[in-house]
């Protein structure tokens, strides 16, 4: 079986002086473009208040991909109408490029009694001008919290659309799953599909799962850095590979590729989130959050 090895870990800076100072950091989706890194990044308010957003999506750059500046407007922020399925905050954002050159940004809105999360879309020319278009999925009766999305593209052309939800179980919406939908065009309806992996009993990932980023290096399957978790909510990070198409699992990790170490500070969770990934150098650099309030990245190799 191949083998993703991590070979170096960073801490993950945001200079002072921006919208999100003071706030807890998480869901760090960085891409390059115009030889810069950029990101999309949470705030969340530290402590959170009972009327705060649960997230914010702040823009920003880097010139090495560790120490970023954020734009002093946020990006994407609660809908003003506490109807609005974002009325109580956005999180988890999703970058990807349509052929007009335009941002696509999926994120996690939630509503005002932070009951309930659903898929959105927002597209713009600039990431100052994102227009929030859309529901993208939303949960069906029994299930809940649709987010976290990964978007990616097959070789004949159409779409796939991985997220996380709570999946239903006698009495309530219960563990966290990773589900699919598929799309002709990145524009059009997502249409759900069968769960592409299930949790794996007597192992880490034996109770929650949640999408990560999926990335492919020359002469690899396209790989995911999934998230999964005990029924405590301890969260690590694993990989996971598909054929080409995402119709079948071609390998999977039986470790965790980045286990956190133990919290600074322990009020905080236990748990490493995988967000985003680039392929530099023929390496992995996986972006991910410890603890719901810092971002790192890892340097990863692939050994066939």
């Amino acid at each position: 079986m191949p083998t993703y090895a991590v070979e170096q870990l960073d801490a993950v800076t945001i200079a002072p002086g921006s919208p999100l100072d003071g706030m807890d950091l998480m869901s760090p989706f960085v891409w390059a473009e115009g030889g810069r890194y950029r990101i999309l990044v949470r705030g969340v308010p530290d402590p959170l208040g009972p009327h705060d957003p649960t997230g914010l999506i702040a823009s920003g750059w880097s010139d090495d991909g560790l120490h970023f500046t954020l734009d002093q407007t946020i990006a994407i922020g609660p809908g003003s109408d506490p109807a609005d399925a974002d009325a109580g905050g956005c999180e988890d954002p999703t970058v990807v490029t349509d052929a007009d050159g335009h941002y696509v940004v999926y994120y996690t809105g939630v509503d005002a009694a932070r009951a309930q999360g659903v898929m959105i879309v927002a597209t713009g020319p600039s990431l100052d001008r994102l227009t929030k278009q859309r529901i993208v999925l939303a949960a069906p009766p029994g299930e809940g919290n649709i987010k976290e999305a990964t978007v990616v593209q097959t070789p004949s052309g159409d779409w796939r659309l991985f997220y996380e939800y709570a999946a239903a179980e006698e009495g309530g919406v219960g563990a966290s799953r990773v589900g699919i939908a598929a799309a002709s065009r990145l524009h059009d309806r997502w249409q759900s599909l069968a769960d592409p992996f299930p949790i794996r009993a007597g192992a880490w990932d034996n109770w929650h799962l949640s999408t990560g980023p999926i990335c492919q290096l020359p002469g690899a399957d396209p790989v995911m850095f999934y998230n999964g978790a005990t029924v405590d909510a301890r969260w690590r990070i694993g990989w996971i590979s598909f054929s080409a198409d995402y119709t079948e699992v071609t390998g999977r990790g039986l470790e965790p590729v980045i286990l956190p170490p133990p919290p600074v500070d322990r009020s905080k969770t236990d748990i490493a989130f995988a967000a985003s990934t680039i392929i530099e150098d023929g390496m992995i650099s996986l972006y991910y959050s410890l603890e719901d309030r810092t971002l790192h990245r890892a340097r990863i190799r692939y050994y066939a």
